[in-house]
């Protein structure tokens, strides 16, 4: 089979596409996908520039989330056949023609959705969930702050905190993001090259009650600053750096929480596993995908062997949302 390979870490072009064995049969409980479509993320850059290695056991070929049709079944799957429409979240693989991964990963795709627009939801979805409503227990009525409000997670997790109720404030780099956050339900808009988002929050509102952050260090203090009294800070993200001080007595006055979580190293099944949260997926996101009240925000679909400018565009100023890849036909 085929798939993207890495010559070394470093820039896209580090990527190719080429033969590599194919996989194994799949073992008990996992099925094997062939891939439609692969999402990109902002992992899968940090994983090709060396700063973000596979779990013990996964695939080192990038791509943690794919759509596609399921090709063979393992011992004891009872809840899918072979030619099931399907999307998956991986921890790594997606970047390939067949994909294993476990069968409590796996979330149905039915006839009259995309299938290679599935694959910008698993990997987002999951990340939302668990961080926004699993963890920090978001619900009607509270604002949410999301910085990176144009990113696949940020325009995602829009849609999900709308669809509760929520208010949502977002912090964006551009005009042109911030217009398309606002399109998808932000009301509170902050451009974080021209504005404090601590100062804008305050006069706003009494401040956040989830913050959903991606940058770590960088924003720790101000982050901290712009909760609301028993407001939650999910870190999820490190862009602005690992280290930085935490002023225990601003967090105490708040009654504050500050909590930092990691899909991809989740156990597969148990308590807080992949498999809870696919669970979850299914039962309180999927109805809101079929209604049109979440949709994959997808900025550009490049064949799989353009994986270098796919990366490049998820990179850019100028993309919104999910980039995905083709791999294959529907």
């Amino acid at each position: 089979m085929y798939a993207v390979t890495l010559d070394g870490f470093g820039g896209p072009e580090v990527m190719t596409w080429a033969q590599v064995p194919d996989l194994p049969a799949p073992g008990p409980g996992e099925v094997s996908i062939d891939v439609v479509a692969a999402g990109v993320n902002r992992a899968d850059l940090m994983q090709r520039q060396g700063f973000y290695p596979p779990p013990p056991g996964a695939s080192e070929t990038l791509g943690l989330e794919c759509s596609g049709v399921i090709a063979e079944i393992g011992p004891g799957v009872q809840d899918w056949r072979p030619g099931d429409r399907v999307c998956a979240l991986l921890s790594g693989g997606g970047y390939a023609e067949r994909v294993l991964v476990p069968a409590t990963q796996v979330l149905p795709v039915p006839e009259d959705w995309d299938l290679p627009a599935a694959a910008a939801l698993p990997e987002v979805a999951a990340t939302v969930w668990s961080n926004l409503v699993m963890t920090a227990g978001l619900r009607s009525g509270q604002l949410l702050l999301i910085h990176g409000g144009g990113s696949g997670i940020g325009t995602h997790a829009i849609q999900v905190a709308r669809s509760l109720g929520a208010r949502v404030a977002v912090t964006a780099g551009s005009k042109f993001k911030l217009d398309s956050c606002q399109e998808l339900g932000a009301s509170i808009l902050i451009n974080y090259r021209e504005e404090d988002f601590v100062e804008v929050l305050k006069s706003e509102s009494d401040g956040a009650d989830v913050i959903l952050d991606n940058m770590g260090a960088k924003y720790l203090a101000r982050n901290v600053d712009a909760l609301a009294e028993d407001g939650r800070l999910v870190i999820i993200g490190m862009q602005g750096g690992v280290t930085a001080e935490l002023n225990l007595a601003v967090l105490l006055g708040k009654r504050g929480s500050v909590h930092a979580t990691n899909l991809r190293r989740r156990a597969a099944t148990g308590r807080g596993s992949k498999a809870e949260i696919v669970a979850e997926l299914r039962r309180r996101v999927w109805p809101l995908v079929a209604e049109g009240s979440v949709v994959p925000v997808i900025s550009a679909e490049l064949p799989v062997a353009d994986a270098a400018e796919a990366h490049r565009l998820l990179d850019s100023d100028d993309t919104v949302g999910k980039v995905i890849l083709r791999v294959r036909e529907d």
